[in-house]
Formats: structure tokens, C-alpha cells, sequence
């Protein structure tokens, strides 16, 4: 288990504090949900955890297999639902891979991305698009 606590600063603002670590990150109602947006929300931070956990585990694969994936870039977009309960309707997700798409490594790098524990823990309704970049061609899934 790995203890996190959340500090409440007032004006909608937290300071949470990764226990192993003491690392910090300050979290901030966006603007849309009456905060000033200061900073991630926490619905941005769950973006952000798909995308980093994407990242982590393919690079884990990568490692294994001794592929480069320097470079690679992951791009998180978050939508809210219009209607009630607020929440995250879609996380549009875009993989540039700094590899061509005939590696042979792709289908692997592929499924390792999907199978992150992150990805393995948004709730079914959320829609997660995943839009493949390989250096020569682009593709979505």
C-alpha cells in the first residue's frame, strides 16, 4: 500500500504528499467547476496517470525487448460529461512512437499499453480512443 495524504489549503487548492517519496503536487478546481485552474485538477491528474501508465509499461516491455522508445510522446485529452454527475465521458489518447510501423515489436508495445493497470481500471463507460503515431504512418484504434 502506498499512503498519500491530502492536504486541504482552502479555495478549492490541495497539496497531496506521496508518502515513500514526500513528493508533492498541488491540485486546483479548474475554472469550469468554480476554481481558478491554477494548477491539475484531480480528474486531469486521472488523464494523466492513463497516459504516464501507458508510457511506464511500454517502457518496461521496451526495456526487455532493448528497444529504444526515447521520444515517444503521449498525448491525454479530457472531456466532461455535459449532463449529471459530473465526470469524465472520454480521454482521447495519442501515442507518437519513435518507431516505424513494420517493427516487429509493435503489436507487443501495442497490447502493453492497453493492459496498463490504469487503463485496466476505468470504468467502461469512460470512452478511451487510442490513436496510434508510428514514424510513417498514423492509425487509430
Amino acid at each position: 500500500m502506498v499512503e498519500i495524504k491530502i492536504n486541504y489549503e482552502g479555495e478549492l487548492q490541495c497539496v497531496n504528499t506521496h508518502g515513500p517519496s514526500k513528493s508533492t503536487c498541488v491540485t486546483d478546481a479548474p475554472v469550469d467547476n468554480n476554481g481558478r485552474g491554477l494548477s491539475f485538477s484531480p480528474t486531469d491528474l486521472l488523464a494523466t496517470a492513463l497516459g504516464s501508465c501507458m508510457a511506464t509499461i511500454m517502457g518496461i516491455v521496451a526495456d526487455r525487448k532493448d528497444i529504444d522508445l526515447k521520444g515517444m510522446m503521449i498525448t491525454v485529452g479530457k472531456h466532461m460529461s455535459d449532463d449529471m454527475p459530473r465526470r469524465i465521458a472520454r480521454i482521447d489518447v495519442r501515442i507518437e512512437m519513435p518507431l516505424s510501423e513494420d517493427h516487429p515489436q509493435r503489436k507487443i508495445l501495442e497490447s502493453s499499453a492497453l493492459s496498463c493497470p490504469v487503463h485496466q481500471s476505468i470504468h467502461p463507460d469512460i470512452e478511451v480512443p487510442i490513436e496510434w503515431c508510428w514514424k510513417s504512418k498514423e492509425y487509430s484504434s
